[in-house]
């Protein structure tokens, strides 16, 4: 944590959480946040869904929902970032107060509720950023009181693909009422079909290339629905999985006086249930399918920890809540720290390296 942000955090944490967040995208987009020294390495380059990122560390959706403020984010040192999660039509969200921190644990729980004002102003915000350089992914979502969610995310899919780097569909947020049932069954399946078909037409009508289309999954998920996942995933052409959303286990917290504020956690306590499904979704998947490692990460450690247990980029957001805006350049200088000490000569040989430690140490039950 750099100086100013130590000094700073107490005053901050003072105050509303949500108002905060609110403040930081604020200083973010008046460039008011300190000039950061990123570190630029090739060693450090990766190549995911065909697209060449500049390091594998990403800011995970939620932090910008509305598209406000990606360069900015980029300038932090993220080799991407991605922004949303963004439903057709505006909507408010969960009644407030909705964010609680957890200080003790580094960890939050929230229950926004797809909080966003909808896909024409984040459309109109990304298009305007159409030619700038730098990868920003558009992670969309279903409106709370849809007659067709599905319909939603199609609608998303084409909305945001001429403008975004990759897209991905957010089946797994526990603050949308019946929301993660579209991770299983034939529900999922005719999501997958659908949200595929949709960018495949469009890239055909548009003769462009295609998007590549993330599918963001709970860590609350069993071994059988796992594996359903996976195999759905690869019958339909996905690009990728991103694991994981928020958790609705408490089993991580025990003690902390706001445990039992209802909502999706996420922060340190999350890593190891995070990192423990992400590598059993490494094993069903195979090698060859990318994966986002995500939850948990607030320092050097916890990603090169995703990357051994099966992941080809991580994200992170609440991190930066607890180690301040210098985060992603200290976890860069650290993987090159480490990956120098070990004799490595680009991370992505840090890969599956402990996949099987991993799978031998499962979470706490939820």
């Amino acid at each position: 944590m750099s100086k100013w942000y130590r000094l700073a955090r107490p005053v901050l944490f003072r105050f509303d959480a949500e108002r905060v967040h609110g403040l930081s995208i604020d200083a973010l987009r008046r460039g008011l946040v300190p000039r950061i020294d990123i570190p630029v390495d090739d060693r450090l380059r990766t190549r995911v869904a065909g697209i060449s990122f500049p390091n594998p560390v990403g800011l995970a959706a939620g932090y910008d929902k509305n598209a406000e403020v990606p360069d900015a984010a980029l300038r932090l040192g993220f080799g991407f970032v991605e922004v949303g999660t963004l439903t057709p039509r505006p909507q408010e969200g969960n009644p407030k107060p909705r964010i609680f921190r957890l200080e003790k644990s580094r960890a939050v729980i929230n229950r926004l509720g797809f909080n966003n004002e909808g896909h024409a102003e984040a459309v109109e915000r990304m298009a305007a950023r159409a030619r700038k350089a730098g990868i920003v992914g558009v992670n969309i979502g279903a409106n709370k009181d849809s007659e067709d969610r599905i319909a939603d995310y199609v609608e998303g899919v084409n909305a945001f693909e001429s403008f975004a780097s990759y897209l991905t569909i957010n089946i797994s947020s526990p603050n949308t009422p019946g929301l993660r049932s579209l991770q299983s069954g034939d529900d999922l399946d005719r999501l997958l079909k659908s949200v595929v078909a949709a960018r495949n037409g469009f890239a055909a009508l548009m003769a462009s290339q295609r998007k590549p289309v993330f599918v963001k999954v709970a860590p609350d998920l069993s071994e059988d629905q796992i594996w359903e996942i996976a195999e759905a995933a690869k019958k339909r052409a996905v690009d990728g999985l991103i694991v994981s959303n928020t958790t609705l286990s408490r089993a991580e917290v025990p003690g902390e006086p706001l445990a039992e504020e209802a909502g999706g956690l996420s922060g340190a306590p999350l890593l190891d249930r995070s990192t423990y499904v992400l590598a059993k979704f490494r094993r069903a998947v195979g090698p060859d399918f990318p994966l986002i490692g995500v939850g948990g990460i607030d320092e050097a450690k916890g990603a090169i920890r995703k990357i051994e247990a099966g992941a080809d980029l991580v994200q992170l957001y609440t991190g930066l809540v607890y180690r301040g805006p210098k985060l992603p350049s200290r976890i860069l200088l650290g993987m090159l720290r480490y990956m120098e000490r070990h004799g490595i000569d680009h991370v992505s040989q840090l890969r599956d390296r402990r996949l099987e430690e991993e799978l031998e140490a499962p979470p706490p039950a939820a």
